[in-house]
């Protein structure tokens, strides 16, 4: 663990808040996973979290990454910037504050739109709060 890193966390990481609990953009280690304190907006669309769904990192209209910077993601692809941000730990109020894994192996509570485990994926092509192939696993590398 890099020195002067967080050890000690007030919340599990299925926990929400309405305040910022952790500091929103602290990051976090358990075993080999990583995970991320962010405030979540539900967008126009009014997006539910759903724990184990994909984030994106919201920006109003999808014209900019401005909140990236604020740690501030979404499930509603039509107000972000599409660039995946994590997946969910939680349901997470619009407004409140929770984790987002956004490193390591992670179990999706939904099936990809289309390809297969282990394909390179996107926000680009995706519906709300999933992914779509990038490039499919068996597509052959091209130098």
């Amino acid at each position: 663990m890099p020195s002067g890193a967080k050890k000690v966390f007030n919340t599990a990481l299925a926990d929400t808040s309405t305040t910022d609990d952790e500091g929103v953009g602290t990051i976090r280690w358990e075993g080999n996973k990583a995970y991320k304190y962010v405030l979540y907006e539900s967008g126009a669309g009014a997006v539910a979290a759903v724990a184990g769904q994909v984030t994106y990192y919201y920006a109003a209209g999808g014209t900019s990454a401005a909140d990236y910077k604020n740690h501030k993601v979404t499930s509603d692809l039509s107000d972000s910037a599409e660039v995946g941000a994590g997946v969910l730990q939680a349901v997470i109020a619009d407004g409140s504050y929770g984790w987002i894994q956004i490193k390591g192996a992670a179990l999706l509570t939904i099936a990809l739109t289309a390809g297969a485990d282990g394909d390179t994926l996107t926000a680009t092509g995706a519906t709300d709060g999933t992914l779509d192939v990038s490039t499919a696993s068996t597509d052959p590398i091209v130098a």
